[in-house]
């Protein structure tokens, strides 16, 4: 009896990596809860689209602390609550033949708070969940809304496991 072929795995597979953070902030209004959506600039990939708060995690970095410089660099904004989220954004880029695996965040801001953009983005709006809903592009940010929403403004049972507050950097 002969052995069975051998099977042969493609030695170019994707790289998988986990080096960006994305970043939802929202505040409590009158009206409910709005989410900020900031306009990417043009030139750039998705240039043009609205979006979270997305970044790179630098070296020494862990992913709150990418999270929450992040937050402070595209819009001059430090939360008053912070939370990691369960959801952890997963997408493929063809391009680069990558998978991206991306922590997702939520960082209530205070309602009056205001915007400072970096050159990353050209306009920024505050938009009720459910119109947030409709102008995300992707199916990833949407989940990360809906569960933002569920699990942190409601807030649901998992809501004290998710607030993180690091020493000295959120609400000073």
């Amino acid at each position: 009896m002969s052995d069975p072929p051998q099977t042969r795995y493609n030695a170019a597979m994707p790289e998988v990596v986990s080096n960006v953070i994305d970043v939802y902030p929202f505040r409590r209004v009158e009206k409910g809860v709005e989410f900020l959506l900031l306009k990417r600039v043009a030139g750039v990939r998705l240039g043009g689209t609205w979006q979270a708060v997305h970044g790179r995690i630098e070296a020494g970095e862990t992913a709150w602390q990418a999270a929450l410089r992040e937050l402070k660099e595209e819009t001059g904004l430090t939360p008053l609550g912070f939370w990691q989220i369960e959801f952890v954004n997963t997408f493929y880029l063809a391009t680069e033949d990558r998978i991206l695996i991306c922590p997702c965040f939520a960082a209530e801001i205070a309602p009056d708070a205001y915007i400072v953009l970096s050159d990353e983005h050209t306009d920024f709006r505050w938009e009720p969940a459910e119109q947030a809903l409709e102008t995300f592009m992707w199916p990833g940010q949407r989940r990360a809304v809906r569960e933002i929403l569920e699990e942190i403004v409601t807030p649901g049972r998992g809501e004290p496991h998710l607030r993180f507050v690091p020493e000295g950097d959120v609400g000073e």
